[in-house]
């Protein structure tokens, strides 16, 4: 089986690659609706071949090609086969908790999330998620440590959300066109509050206006009958859904970025 792309890291979220096009990533531009649209039915539709494996990841992680008949692009491949299990997480779940997220930053506006669908593969049902190429020149360190990054404040929002539990330093995406993704969020959703990030900065500080616009979308989605309630509810445990629904209230009611957990590590280890 072949490496990754030659001369890119291949280590956790140290992820790059492009639309077989080389057009703009799906969430730029006047057109990024329907650019992301094209991408998820790619996604879902077109050919999956494995091209190799990322050996650093905790679960079986493939890279691959998908081909449709105009397009093409690299992408990430998680069989449910290859999930090692989890004394905190039901088994089998991780692959749809990361569409479960990509469906959330879609939902709020803030495509933190690369597109990414639930299918069939050449090692059974997972999740495929858009191969993103990063800017190899960003210091990741720094940027983790960064207070003035609106993206990476807004992705700090994004995992309050969704409760992610291993928001490490290596699962920052940086694109070359300055927009910034996050990767592997399957061990996100807990009903129980468990958030593990490096990105603890605005701790206790007042929310962005345009943060708090955002979750007032999605408690609107997320209501009973929303669309947003619906999609997730085929991912998630209805206490788990409960348990998003009352995250985004708390954050409206407050205002305030969360403190990290008292009875549980506030960041994930390793940090990178």
């Amino acid at each position: 089986m072949a490496d990754p792309p030659a001369g890119r890291r291949a280590g956790r979220g140290q992820r790059s690659a492009r639309p077989a096009d080389g057009g703009p990533a799906a969430s730029q531009g006047a057109s990024q609706a329907a650019g992301e649209q094209a991408v998820l039915d790619l996604l879902t539709n077109g050919t999956l071949e494995v091209a190799g494996r990322l050996v650093d990841a905790s679960n079986l992680t493939m890279y691959c090609t998908v081909s449709g008949e105009a397009a093409e692009a690299g992408c990430v491949y998680k069989p449910v086969a290859g999930e090692r299990p989890l004394w905190d997480f039901p088994e089998g779940t991780l692959a749809g908790r990361e569409v479960a997220a990509y469906a959330v930053s879609r939902a709020a506006g803030w495509n933190v999330v690369p597109p990414t669908v639930y299918r069939d593969g050449p090692f059974g049902p997972g999740m495929c998620q858009l191969w993103i190429d990063i800017e190899e020149s960003v210091d990741l360190l720094a940027l983790a440590r960064s207070s003035d990054h609106a993206g990476l404040r807004q992705m700090a929002v994004f995992d309050a959300v969704v409760n992610n539990a291993d928001r490490k330093i290596g699962h920052l995406l940086p694109a070359p066109d300055g927009h910034l993704y996050g990767c592997d969020h399957g061990v996100c959703f807990g009903a129980e509050y468990k958030l593990r990030t490096v990105l603890w900065q605005w701790r206790g500080k007042r929310l962005p206006g345009k943060a708090v616009a955002a979750l007032e979308r999605l408690n609107e989605v997320l209501g009973p009958g929303g669309e947003l309630a619906a999609e997730l509810s085929r991912w998630l445990e209805p206490e788990e859904l409960d348990a998003t629904r009352a995250r985004v209230e708390l954050l409206i009611e407050h205002k305030v970025h969360p403190y990290p957990p008292a009875d549980w590590p506030a960041v994930p280890w390793p940090p990178v």
